[in-house]
């Protein structure tokens, strides 16, 4: 049996935008999460993401970058619940075994309290993160048409 040699183009073809990848710029997934993490535009890194506690922008204020596209959804909870869950639990864990005559009433007066505040610092940074997220990988309409709009047809 004989092995056939596939070729592949190439540029390859992007089917959000119609423009070869290598003409595409490029967005960094590690930088956007960051960036998104710390409430700021992912695309300029300046721009303030939210102008009330989880409410979007519907474009950065600094660089004009639509951020209405996302769809963050359900998955921003679902990553602070996860996220909050180990490190309550694991701090748990850690106090019951350095301290195991700890009275009940410390409990009761500290987790659920710790639960609460981490949860809502949390939120934002993992709405923003997932939002960054999206822009970097073009999901959702965060794709290149106003770049590909701005560049002359061939």
């Amino acid at each position: 049996m004989k092995a056939v040699q596939v070729s592949y183009p190439a540029v390859v073809m992007s089917h959000d935008a119609g423009m070869p990848t290598s003409e595409r710029s490029e967005r960094k997934i590690g930088r956007s999460l960051w960036r998104g993490f710390r409430g700021r535009c992912p695309s300029c890194g300046e721009g303030k993401m939210f102008y009330r506690y989880l409410k979007v922008n519907d474009k950065c204020p600094a660089c004009g970058e639509e951020l209405f596209h996302q769809r963050a959804d359900d998955a921003p909870p679902y990553m602070t619940i996860f996220v909050v869950g180990h490190i309550i639990g694991a701090s748990m864990l850690i106090v019951e075994d350095k301290w195991p005559d700890a009275p009940l009433s410390l409990h009761i007066a500290i987790w659920p309290a710790l639960t609460i505040v981490l949860s809502l610092a949390l939120l934002p940074m993992m709405k923003g993160a997932l939002i960054g997220y999206q822009w970097a990988l073009r999901m959702h309409g965060f794709d290149d048409a106003a770049e590909a709009e701005k560049t002359p047809a061939e």
